[in-house]
């Protein structure tokens, strides 16, 4: 048995949304350093594009897309099939949280949140689903990862409504397109992050004392851990895990026998 073979990514094409920053990031710097040709990143701010994108590496392209809404995303799928004769790993980790007090929650926030993390991951892997097709096979499928929350598997005290139900969403949307895609050598998975600091979760990037306290590992996760799942699900090594999203956590879901809950994904 080669570990090279079984969780590297050699001569693959991934293209990660929400890459330029926070656990997007993350994940590009785990396929990179496990062997990936090309990752392609998308975001919206061509200035933490074009950053990202040259403090990576030129295996790593970037591209400016608003994937909120049907035209960006269809947009983003019509160039990548300009670009790419097939997609080998799908990364949908683009997502928006909006936290306000229950009697004032506005239809916008909940709009833009929703969309964003369940709508997208949807309608983007179907238009790029020609590109997936095209390079799954039987001995070595496609893959489409979504990066989902600790949040959509338990409840938190933070009045981030939408947030939670989109995740908890998009984790049986994971199960539903499993079943459908896994018949065209396309396995689809989710990460559920738990502390990760970033733009998302300045808790957690800014008061990491505090966060960790509630956290059975008592540390925020790092590059590693996050870049660790990923490459595990999307490699030879998380072939047969279909279906699945795995909470990376420190074991807040499944380890935490205390009432303590530090993780607030609004920031606020």
């Amino acid at each position: 048995m080669n570990l090279d073979d079984l969780f590297g990514l050699k001569g693959r094409v991934a293209l990660v949304t929400g890459g330029s920053r926070g656990i997007g990031k993350m994940i590009v710097e785990g396929l990179l350093a496990a062997g990936a040709e090309r990752v392609y990143i998308v975001a919206r701010k061509k200035e933490q594009v074009d950053e990202t994108s040259a403090e990576l590496g030129e295996k790593v392209i970037g591209l400016v897309g608003d994937l909120s809404q049907m035209d960006g995303i269809k947009q983003l799928a019509d160039e990548l099939a300009s670009r790419e004769d097939k997609l080998d790993l799908l990364v949908n980790n683009a997502g928006a949280a909006w936290g306000e007090p229950f009697e004032e929650f506005s239809e916008a926030g909940w709009h833009r949140t929703m969309d964003l993390n369940v709508k997208t991951p949807f309608f983007l892997t179907q238009k790029l689903m020609p590109l997936l097709k095209k390079a799954g096979t039987a001995d070595r499928p496609a893959k489409v990862l979504m990066i989902a929350s600790i949040d959509g598997m338990k409840t938190n005290p933070w009045p981030t409504y939408p947030y939670q139900a989109s995740k908890a969403g998009l984790i049986h949307l994971t199960r539903r397109m499993a079943a459908e895609l896994v018949q065209h050598n396309i396995i689809v998975n989710g990460i559920g992050p738990g502390a990760f600091p970033s733009a998302m979760n300045r808790a957690a990037r800014d008061n990491a004392d505090m966060v960790e306290k509630g956290i059975p590992s008592r540390r925020v996760g790092v590059t590693e851990d996050m870049a660790g799942g990923a490459i595990y699900l999307l490699s030879r090594a998380g072939d047969y895990v279909v279906g699945t999203t795995i909470a990376i956590d420190g074991g807040v879901v499944n380890a935490n026998v205390g009432a303590g809950n530090f993780v607030d994904p609004s920031g606020d």
